[in-house]
């Protein structure tokens, strides 16, 4: 890597998807690379999110990198920390952590044709790429609801994505805002804890068995020792995961079955029907992220646990104000309510040769492969568009892109560029994808959820089909989209 600010690829962002870009970029023996993380440690989802009784919603054997297996996972479903301790050890063991900068937030991105290359102006300093890879992730910018008096509130307010350990949450009492993945696994943590726990549900989920359970010594050691089972184990479990691709499209008896599944979890765990019927969503399962788990339920029926199934209204004073007028005097508020994911904060920030990446996306995210943007040279999007799943592994995805990116990075070392993918190819891709995704449960199954945009009604996070779909078309380069200089 240059001393003066230049390199050949500058990657924006330390997480999954920055550290494979990373890795395999050191593998190979390539050296001229920086990693920009606007925090202080590796780790993206995984550093910042802290909260109580986090963990990941993949078992633990695919959710790592293929080409970096672990043997020794704790449990099927690894806790947060475990996946957090993996990634600096990856960072450190492969030898990339000296091309990462912390503390250099990206404040601004610009193409420059005259230099054939991106400006990247961080807090840490500035580079000049050639190639500029975005691998900020979705979930990184909390979403804080607009409600009236919240930053009035007396008392500590903390999204699970900034958890601060310091607080004193026992024996208080305690409001939690949202019934989704992040609150299934903290709400059971927080009861007990808290005098009283009141949980605002606006929406109610689907709930299905998550079956966690530790790894005996013995299964360690022989993953450790045999590393044919790990892999056999893995695609067992990636197999299993892909099957569940039919529910989403509204394929019969798939997606019966998963609804029964889930419907029979709520008899099992809840026996108050009227409890039950507060329970019970009143959209088509998998329509909204599937909540994972075998600890909800109980917590919701504790005595000292009140489900208030409306949303938090405003906040006046220590009092909570839900939608439905009910009152509740609260020492702490805890806001499960996810991130902006459809809409990248980053966006305004990247400036390509015609404007900037929000203006591209202002109908919603778009990419070529769900990767690369019309009218912004030698970039690339890694976890963007399309390139997210609702049933299986995102590291799965997310190896596929890396590969395109590595094939563009080749292409680049032998016929020069840049590289632009042309407007007709990106808008037939989301064509393709549009067409895909019209009859499946994220668009017709009667709700609303951060993996549609909100101003277009497209289906911008997910991609619509299986993980393989997505590899067969996406994990080799092409050249053949792209257009030439001369012809901009």
């Amino acid at each position: 890597m240059s001393q003066d600010g230049r390199v050949d690829v500058a990657v924006v962002g330390a997480g999954f998807a920055g550290l494979g870009l990373a890795i395999r970029l050191a593998r190979r023996g390539f050296t001229d690379f920086v990693v920009l993380e606007r925090a202080g440690d590796v780790g993206g989802t995984w550093r910042d999110n802290r909260y109580p009784g986090v963990s990941c919603d993949v078992p633990s054997h695919l959710y790592s990198y293929s080409f970096r297996p672990a043997p020794d996972w704790s449990r099927v479903f690894a806790p947060g920390e475990e996946i957090q301790d993996y990634l600096r050890r990856a960072a450190v063991e492969e030898g990339v952590e000296p091309h990462v900068r912390y503390g250099a937030e990206m404040e601004r991105a610009r193409w420059s044709a005259t230099h054939g290359r991106w400006e990247v102006a961080t807090a840490a300093g500035t580079w000049w790429a050639r190639v500029l890879v975005l691998a900020a992730g979705r979930l990184t910018e909390p979403r804080i609801p607009d409600v009236e008096g919240l930053g009035e509130f007396p008392g500590p307010v903390m999204h699970t994505s900034r958890w601060d350990d310091d607080v004193a949450l026992d024996g208080g009492r305690v409001g939690v805002v949202g019934t989704g993945a992040s609150a299934a696994q903290v709400i059971p943590r927080l009861a007990g804890r808290a005098a009283e726990l009141v949980v605002f549900q606006r929406t109610p989920a689907w709930v299905v068995p998550r079956g966690d359970r530790p790894y005996s010594a013995g299964e360690r050691r022989r993953l450790a020792r045999h590393p044919e089972a790990a892999r056999a184990l893995r695609e067992e479990i990636f197999d299993d995961a892909e099957r569940a691709v039919d529910a989403r499209r509204r394929v019969r008896p798939a997606i019966d079955e998963l609804r029964e599944r889930a419907r029979r979890h709520l008899r099992d765990q809840v026996g108050d029907p009227a409890l039950r019927s507060r329970l019970a969503p009143g959209y088509e399962i998998g329509c909204k992220r599937i909540v994972l788990s075998d600890e909800l339920y109980p917590a919701l029926v504790r005595d000292d646990v009140v489900l208030e199934d409306s949303a938090l209204a405003r906040v006046d004073g220590r009092t909570a104000v839900a939608a439905s007028g009910a009152r509740y005097d609260l020492d702490a508020l805890v806001l499960a309510t996810g991130f902006h994911a459809a809409r990248q904060p980053y966006a305004p920030r990247v400036h390509g040769r015609r404007g900037t990446l929000a203006e591209h996306w202002a109908d919603g995210m778009t990419a070529y492969a769900s990767t690369s943007v019309h009218g912004f040279p030698n970039m690339f999007v890694l976890d963007g568009p399309n390139a997210s799943l609702g049933h299986n592994s995102a590291i799965y995805m997310i190896e596929t892109q890396i590969e395109y990116v590595l094939g563009a990075l080749d292409h680049l070392a032998r016929a020069g560029g840049p590289l632009e993918v042309s407007a007709a190819a990106e808008q037939d891709y989301v064509r393709d994808v549009d067409a895909a995704a019209r009859d499946t449960v994220w668009l017709s199954g009667g709700c609303r959820s951060w993996y549609v945009d909100e101003t277009s009604g497209r289906l911008t996070l997910l991609w619509p089909g299986s993980a393989r779909s997505f590899r067969e078309r996406n994990a080799r380069f092409d050249p053949a989209p792209y257009v030439a200089p001369r012809e901009r």
